[in-house]
């Protein structure tokens, strides 16, 4: 008989591993064109269609393209995010009275007015305008940091988005260059807006920053006129309006005692502190020496930028100008936000030197 060949056994086959592409980023909740870009449909539906509402598909076709998906959604997105495309109904597009202010002005005003609304009106484009109104924007990779962590912005999308804020701004007259520097301008509609709803943008910036009914803020400023008297008209209520309690070296609640005891007990126990630059006054300087030893986060007020320190440039600063006529109103509601920012993310406001191995 012929022998049978015994079978070997074979293991069974392990299913290739796929590989796992990396999770897409979320849908930006900015618009991905600019304010400028973002005007081309309703200057469309308004040159070809008289302003009229007009179908998607007709958009397109007023701009000689065949559809009305894709791209062109997405331009559509955008337009709406802006504040210069309305939805009447589904699928049908209206030309808004703010896209109207730019696209057909009636005053000088008009077009510089309503771009800058329209950086009010844009998710996130808004959230980091007001952030860093009144303000040199941070170098490079602080920006970077602060969009994608505070803001949110996936790091696939930061070139696209500081690309779409600059233009804005820049159309807007919202951004000036300082020194090789990008300052960010108040607005009269964002200060109208602070105004307007000052509290609920306090409680909104507030919140996860911990702060209690026994938390002090420190200011660091000098006695003398006239910036002595913006501890009363500027800092003390804007330090009350982010809950805290404000207090300075010569407040009567230290009670008597050498200066540098007080001076020493305030910065120590305080849980933030403000520190008013302007005349580079040294004894300001020394407070914040202080400070910085303690690794306590520092708002940093400045009237210019020259009385800021080199070294403390690449720290949030506030600066204001006293020959505007609203400049106090201002500085106490971007003061009071620096606070809650600053104690929500404290190496915003720390200086923090290079380490050094000590042998």
């Amino acid at each position: 008989m012929a022998k049978k060949t015994a079978k070997k056994s074979q293991a069974p086959k392990k299913a290739a591993k796929k590989k796992s592409k990396p999770a897409p980023s979320s849908a930006p909740t900015y618009p991905r064109h600019s304010s400028e870009a973002a005007l081309r449909i309703p200057k469309a539906i308004l040159d070809q269609n008289a302003g009229k509402p007009s179908s998607d598909a007709q958009a397109a076709e007023f701009l000689n393209l065949k559809s009305a998906k894709g791209p062109f959604a997405v331009e559509i997105s955008s337009g709406i995010k802006y504040g210069f495309l309305n939805r009447p109904s589904t699928g049908t597009l209206e030309v808004t009275e703010l896209a109207k202010q730019i696209l057909r002005p009636k005053s000088s005003n008009d077009i510089a007015n309503g771009y800058q609304q329209a950086v009010l009106n844009a998710p996130t484009i808004s959230d980091v305008y007001m952030h860093y109104r009144g303000e040199n924007l941070p170098d490079r990779q602080f920006f970077d940091n602060a969009l994608e962590d505070t803001f949110k912005i996936p790091r696939d999308k930061l070139s696209e988005f500081k690309d779409v804020f600059t233009q804005c701004l820049t159309v807007a007259k919202l951004s000036e260059q300082h020194d090789g520097r990008v300052r960010i301008l108040h607005s009269a509609a964002s200060d109208e807006e602070v105004s307007l709803d000052g509290d609920e943008r306090i409680e909104k910036i507030g919140k996860g920053a911990g702060v209690k009914s026994t938390d002090t803020c420190f200011v660091m400023m000098p006695f003398g006129a006239p910036i002595g008297k913006y501890y009363d008209s500027v800092y003390k209520p804007a330090i009350e309006k982010a809950g805290l309690t404000p207090m300075r070296a010569d407040d009567e609640i230290f009670g008597a005692g050498k200066i540098m005891d007080q001076i020493w007990l305030g910065i120590n126990n305080a849980k933030i502190l403000v520190a008013e630059l302007t005349g580079k006054n040294p004894n300001v300087f020394y407070e914040l020496g202080l400070a910085h030893a303690l690794q306590k986060p520092v708002v940093l007020v400045s009237s210019n930028e020259d009385d800021v320190p080199f070294d403390l440039r690449h720290i949030r600063v506030i600066y204001y100008d006293c020959s505007d006529p609203f400049w106090g109103q201002k500085l106490m509601a971007k003061v009071a936000e620096n606070i809650l920012s600053a104690l929500k993310n404290p190496e915003e406001a720390m200086f923090e030197p290079l380490s050094q191995d000590v042998t």
